[in-house]
């Protein structure tokens, strides 16, 4: 006996589901949009299907595999969590072959769907499937309109921090080899077709995430060269590169890594000579003088590469991530030094202590969901970001989430008119603080240290190409609403559009106050489409 079921990609749907799922039969969508459905898929044999009605579509097809996970979610969770029955969550896409559903006996599995349009019209599709004997034993389908209007580019700025180190420990390369540079760049494509266009580029290898002591593998773009007593010449041929890759892959900022260390900007990142040797680190001193003199060297070098090169209006420098209310005193002496040595430069660090940008400490503060809306009329471009810490109210993508808590995230940011988002986790397969290596579809907590879902939004797949979570799809459909909500806002202005999206409550929505449910995420968008349509 088989069951199939169209239904929207916001459910979850785990083997021993009782089927009781939000059935979809009509989508919309804009011309350039991406949107994604699924066939929940109840059967006791192998199956195939064919596609029909989608000549006019690009339509990506995908089974949806499931990892485990040991912490899915804080023990002071709120309540608006999903509980796996046997601690596996769906969230790998492989893309399927030949029609073939990856099926779970006697249970549930879920077949993704990704649909794409150039040309407006209604397109009527038909999902049939056949056992092993070539025998008709369930359809389904669903219609798809594509709307007349084009979804507009993407404005909003979006870093999810890129790790090329474990790039190249899973992979087993040698750091920035032509083998390294190949799987960098399938990647970095990856994440740019799910909204990534800035880039954490690591001038040296990035201070983050690491034990006090410890060290990641070196990731330095930047030739030191020791020319002298404290003194030193710089190449930037692997940087050129890199800005070359990378703006060919579709970046357009490029966020220059950490100058001191996380959480508290106490010490200097580890930098190697082009022989190897280390010259600074754990012990070195931030404030010290060799450390400084370094960096007034390297200042005096990188500024004119930078400029000479076009690069340094998409260039933000960094100067230490976190800080506490604790560490004002050391982040606020690396913060003026480099003040000093790049006084025209854009810099940017995720903090939510208002106390740092009122001192002037640093240019562009990048707040948690949680604390943003202090932020807000307060600073020059509102920029948020959510980790593990955002877990009670807020939106976030960890794998125990329901769907719709991450794709609100594109109503929040358009309605507090954010210009900025950033993410720690692209890419992160170590354990907390960089102390081993993780397989990310064996261990999906960073060592049972962050919820699964926290620390990455893609795996590793074979020949160094990327397969992509089915939290990516909806992370992306979250700025894919952005996107038609600033295309409404042209039509109709900004005051129209929000009320579209506001809680049907009376609560306003908020960064922690929005409607749950998938019903609801669902009404929105096809008010928004609907509102477009009126308005071409």
């Amino acid at each position: 006996m088989t069951t199939v079921k169209t239904v929207s990609s916001l459910e979850k749907i785990f083997p021993q589901s009782d089927g009781n799922f939000y059935d979809v039969s009509s989508l919309s969508m804009l011309i350039g949009e991406r949107l994604n459905f699924q066939l929940a898929v109840n059967t006791d044999e192998p199956l195939r299907f064919t596609v029909s009605g989608a000549e006019n579509l690009k339509l990506n097809s995908y089974n949806v595999g499931f990892v485990p996970s040991k912490l899915p979610f804080y023990s002071d969770h709120d309540d608006d969590i999903i509980e796996s029955p046997d601690g596996y969550y769906p969230d790998v896409l492989y893309p399927t072959e030949n029609g073939e559903v990856e099926f779970v006996n006697g249970g549930w599995c879920s077949v993704w769907f990704e649909a794409e349009s150039e040309k407006a019209g209604v397109n009527n599709i038909v999902i049939t499937f056949y056992n092993e004997d070539n025998e008709e034993v369930a359809r389904s389908g669903i219609e798809l309109k594509v709307i007349n209007a084009v979804l507009p580019e993407q404005e909003i700025i979006h870093t999810n921090w890129f790790h090329c180190d474990c790039l190249a420990t899973w992979y087993g390369v040698e750091a920035f080899s032509e083998e390294h540079w190949r799987i960098i760049e399938n990647f970095m494509r990856v994440g740019n077709a799910h909204g990534l266009n800035m880039i954490l580029t690591p001038l040296f290898t990035p201070p983050l995430d690491t034990a006090v002591g410890g060290e990641r593998p070196t990731m330095q773009l930047v030739d030191v060269t020791v020319t002298g007593k404290d003194t030193y010449s710089f190449g930037f041929d692997k940087l050129t590169r890199w800005f070359e890759t990378a703006t060919r892959c579709g970046m357009k900022w490029f966020e220059l890594s950490h100058l001191f260390t996380q959480w508290g900007a106490k010490h200097a990142p580890k930098i190697v000579d082009v022989n190897g040797k280390q010259l600074f680190g754990w012990k070195t001193r931030a404030g010290g003088r060799e450390y400084v003199s370094f960096l007034e060297q390297f200042a005096a070098a990188l500024k004119p590469y930078l400029e000479s090169n076009g690069m340094k209006e998409k260039c933000w420098l960094h100067v230490s991530d976190e800080p506490n209310d604790m560490q004002v005193r050391s982040y606020g002496k690396a913060s003026r030094l480099i003040a000093r040595l790049f006084p025209d430069y854009k810099t940017l660090d995720a903090l939510s202590d208002f106390k740092f940008y009122k001192k002037g400490l640093v240019k562009t503060p990048v707040p948690s969901l949680d604390h943003a809306l202090n932020f807000r009329g307060k600073v020059d471009g509102l920029w948020t970001y959510y980790c593990c810490g955002q877990y009670k109210g807020t939106a976030n993508r960890f794998m125990a989430m329901p769907s719709y808590r991450q794709r609100v995230l594109g109503l929040q940011l358009y309605k507090f008119g954010c210009v900025g988002f950033l993410q720690w986790g692209f890419n992160f397969w170590y354990s907390q603080y960089s102390k081993r290596r993780i397989n990310p579809f064996e261990e999906t907590d960073a060592g049972e240290a962050f919820p699964s879902g926290d620390s990455f939004v893609v795996y590793p797949g074979e020949d160094g190409q990327p397969i992509v979570a089915l939290r990516y799809k909806l992370f992306y459909d979250a700025f894919q609403d952005l996107r038609a909500l600033k295309l409404l806002d042209s039509k109709i202005g900004y005051d129209e559009t929000v009320k579209l999206i506001e809680n049907r409550t009376g609560e306003p929505l908020t960064f922690v106050n929005y409607e749950r449910g998938i019903e609801a995420m669902l009404s929105k968008r096809e008010a928004v489409n609907k509102a477009i349509e009126e308005n071409i």
